[in-house]
Formats: C-alpha cells, structure tokens, sequence
C-alpha cells in the first residue's frame, strides 16, 4: 500500500509515469491527498509506482550504470523504449515550495545516456530540484520521507532508545548534532 499524508496542506497530486519498467505508454495516477491505496494483482506494477517516487525524489537511484538505466526502461529498453519519465505534480496551494503556482510539477527524465530533471517544465540541474524539496523539509540527509512497505513494521517494533535516534534523524536535528560532533574534534 502507498499512503499519502497532508503536511502543511502539500501532498502528492497526481504521478504520471512513461517508459518506466512496467508502464509503457504513458499512466496518470491521480492521488487523494488524504489517503490512497494501490492494490492490484501480483506483478501489476504497485511496486513500480513507489520505484517511481524513490526515482525522482530519493538518492536510491543515483550514479546508474548504463545497465541500471535499462533496468529501469520499460522491458529494459528491449521493446524499443529508449526514455523513461516521472512526473510528481505537487499541490502547492500552502506555498511550502518556494515557487509560484498552485501546482509544482517535478520530473526526472532517463536514457540510456541521458539524465535530466524539470522544475514546471524547464530544464534545471539536479542539485535545483534537491534545494527546493530541501526548502520545503524534505532533508536529502532524511530518508523516512519516503517509507517502504516493510519499513513501517521495523519502525513500529523498535526499542525507545533506537525510536529517540530515528525521531532525531526525521527531525533533522541528526545533522547539526553531526556538525557539532565534527566541529568538537576540531
């Protein structure tokens, strides 16, 4: 299952998938931005759509090999698919992304050489994209943000002392108690 929570009124509106693994042609996902449920059939691609968000939002897929960005194409590239794209349309009406519109639009776009990303439709780098969710919360130095289905079971049977870590981590606070660390030893 994919949940999907408001948070300071910003959710995921819509994922629009194209060439990526199991989606060929070109599939809009509309999402409720009070809870959505994927179910589906063994091997009908629910875990493609969660692949699809760690794509454009996480660092799980960065540095790929050229074999890497086949394995993401759709079929591996063997059905004469060359480009596989994520869109995540954003509901911005909180202002919680620092960009005009109602509506912030993310896409990341891949080839066998070629690695792109678009903010609303124009090109910009990947550190851009990176900035602005970072501006918005979302920590390249937290990975909860995005949980896994087997996650949330490990999270809900850890012990306190490892729930206070993790709690510290989500809030970000692991980042500047690493930068006091380091600033001691010095």
């Amino acid at each position: 299952p994919l949940s999907c929570k408001t948070f300071n009124n910003m959710h995921i509106k819509k994922i629009v998938l194209e060439g990526f693994k199991s989606y060929k042609r070109r599939t809009t996902i509309q999402l409720n931005a009070h809870h959505t449920v994927v179910v589906g059939k063994n091997g009908s691609g629910k875990s493609n759509i969660f692949q699809a968000l760690q794509f454009v939002l996480s660092h799980k897929f960065e540095q790929l090999r050229q074999e890497e960005r086949k394995a993401l194409l759709h079929e591996g590239g063997a059905t004469g698919t060359l480009t596989a794209a994520v869109e995540i349309v954003f509901d911005n009406t909180s202002g919680r992304l620092p960009v005009s519109g109602d509506e912030v639009s993310i896409k990341r776009a891949i080839g066998v050489k070629k690695d792109e990303f678009f903010l609303d439709g124009k090109h910009v780098t990947k550190q851009h994209i990176e900035s602005l969710m970072e501006s918005a919360g979302f920590s390249r130095s937290n990975p909860y943000y995005i949980v896994p289905q087997g996650k949330v079971t490990t999270l809900i049977k850890m012990k306190p002392h490892e729930m206070l870590k993790l709690f510290r981590e989500i809030a970000g606070t692991r980042v500047y108690e690493d930068r006091r660390k380091e600033s001691l030893r010095i």
